[in-house]
């Protein structure tokens, strides 16, 4: 089992900056991956970033690729997401993900090996 509980959320103005973190416990981490992903008011979930814990190697959706950047710090096992130049449209409750490969922490789906937080709410106005 790994619990994760993510933190960082809150309102910003846009084109500011927000750094969500994702503490987690419970078993080793060396071989999860670990994910972000996003969901706004009246849409699906959607894959924003991924990075394995073990190597760092990092793998972003097309709206996050070059605003966001995706770290990992082992001492802590947190992983962090930091969030620049944000807009409206980034408005959504955030959650982490971990699993036991690459393609579960970027995808949606909630199987025996695959963990997921409670989500922190990102709201982007003015």
């Amino acid at each position: 089992q790994v619990q994760l509980v993510e933190s960082g959320g809150g309102s910003v103005q846009p084109g500011g900056s927000l750094q969500l973190s994702c503490a987690a416990s419970g078993r080793t981490l060396r071989d999860l991956y670990f994910g972000w992903f996003r969901q706004a008011p009246g849409k699906e979930r959607e894959f924003v970033a991924a990075i394995s814990f073990t190597s760092g190697t990092t793998w972003y959706n097309t709206s996050a690729k070059d605003r966001f950047i995706l770290t990992r710090e082992a001492v802590r096992n947190t992983v962090y997401l930091q969030m620049d130049n944000l807009n409206p449209e980034d408005t959504a409750v955030y959650y982490c993900k971990a699993g036991t490969t690459f393609s579960q922490a970027m995808s949606t789906t909630h199987g025996a090996t695959e963990y997921w937080g409670k989500g922190a709410l990102v709201t982007v106005s003015s």
